[in-house]
């Protein structure tokens, strides 16, 4: 199987007990849980049995050896996750108001996973990738932008592919060299998989169709649309593809997107027929929100599998 490769953000996740406004008040809360969306990628990329790595950087403590763990457990190559002595480990302290919307506090900038050093394992683990995961999330400096754009160039010289997941908000782009950097990345990338609004967020067009042949025009060969409950679209040159959102009871929506975009890009590079490949990435989006914890929805592919033919047999 190819191996993929992600660079980008660990933390863990505390999550507040009750909704309500922030935390501006003493309140209970429950974690530490691993996340962070390269890592959650990662996490559910080996739990199919794709090989799978991830370069990042975690503190001396008790919260990157959560990480850590976990990762290694469910099949992760963690030998590029450096374990950074001056730095605590990346965190998100969450909590959800009453409308399902969401307040952070994050440490990601000034912890260890936001600084960066190459090491002979790092190089080593980028130079054994067969497929580069890119994750918008990730780019948050110069330093990380060169990174994955030299990383995606060299996996694509040496006949490899690239996946890029853009999860950006518009307000980034205004970082100097953001677009120009994300450009390149766009016309590095075999596999595009944007996120409701961000399928026009790069393009010149603003019409769907328009930007999606703007896209290809680019180089892309395929694109997946994710729209959470309204379903996912599968674009390429020969076919289009729609599958509707299974209907869960939603406990956690954090994580429901990498877990989708790590089971579809496995899936893909396996050669998986298309239909097959984007039902079961939808069964891993809404898996993904029925338990708390970010990493905590990653699945298996026979779970995977039972839980589609499940719902297509409910009535």
């Amino acid at each position: 199987m190819k191996k993929i490769v992600v660079v980008g953000e660990i933390l863990v996740e505390i999550m507040a007990d009750s909704e309500g406004q922030g935390f501006r008040e003493p309140i209970a809360l429950t974690g530490p849980f691993p996340s962070g969306a390269p890592a959650i990628f990662a996490d559910q990329a080996a739990r199919l049995g794709q090989p799978c790595a991830i370069v990042s950087a975690v503190g001396n403590d008790d919260f990157g050896r959560v990480n850590i763990d976990r990762l290694e457990r469910d099949g992760v190559d963690v030998s590029a996750i450096r374990i950074d002595q001056d730095r605590p480990t990346g965190s998100a302290f969450v909590r959800y108001r009453s409308d399902g919307s969401r307040d952070f506090v994050f440490n990601i900038r000034h912890s260890a996973c936001g600084y960066l050093e190459m090491t002979d394992s790092t190089q080593r683990v980028l130079e054994t990738a067969d497929h580069f995961h890119v994750m918008g999330s990730s780019l948050s400096s110069p330093e990380f932008i060169a990174l994955n754009v030299e990383t995606a160039e060299a996996v694509k010289g040496r006949g490899g592919t690239v996946s890029f997941d853009p999860n950006l908000r518009k307000e980034i782009l205004d970082t100097p060299g953001m677009r120009k950097a994300m450009v390149r990345i766009l016309q590095l990338t075999d596999l595009f998989l944007p996120s409701d609004e961000e399928l026009t967020l790069l393009t010149e067009a603003s019409d769907h169709g328009a930007a999606i042949q703007e896209l290809f025009g680019l180089g892309i060969k395929a694109i997946v649309h994710k729209n959470g409950v309204k379903g996912a679209h599968y674009y390429d040159a020969a076919q289009s593809l729609f599958r509707p959102a299974f209907v869960v009871e939603e406990v956690d929506p954090t994580g429901a997107g990498d877990c989708f975009g790590a089971t579809f890009t496995s899936l893909w590079l396996r050669g998986t027929n298309i239909e097959e490949a984007l039902e079961l990435a939808v069964a891993a989006g809404a898996k993904a929100v029925t338990k708390r914890g970010p990493m905590e929805g990653a699945f298996d592919l026979q779970t995977l599998q039972a839980f589609k033919l499940e719902q297509r047999e409910a009535p």
